[in-house]
């Protein structure tokens, strides 16, 4: 368990991913990217990559052999199915009025 409070040595991949992030951030501001454009497009592709991971999850919740006695069934699976559905049909909407 990292946070700010650990110390560098014993978070070593939580320091280097704050690292990364900061001088990416900075790198982005020198070659003068909008960040609202970033944070937009950033928006749109974590929709779009939502839907095959939602359904990959799904997959894989409902098999009683990867989950054991913790697979859904019933309601939850078809919760989960019908939020699939709706997050396809979003990427879909937004492809074809685009």
């Amino acid at each position: 368990k990292s946070s700010l409070e650990s110390k560098p040595g014993k978070a070593r991949g939580f320091y280097a991913v704050i690292t990364v992030a900061t001088l990416a951030g900075t790198a982005m501001n020198f070659v003068h990217v909008n960040p609202i454009k970033a944070l937009f497009w950033t928006a749109v592709i974590n929709g779009v990559i939502a839907v095959p991971m939602l359904a990959a999850v799904m997959l894989v919740a409902a098999k009683h052999k990867a989950m054991g006695k913790f697979a859904i069934s019933g309601m939850l699976r078809t919760m989960g199915w019908i939020t699939t559905a709706v997050m396809a049909t979003c990427v879909v909407g937004m492809v074809v009025t685009a």
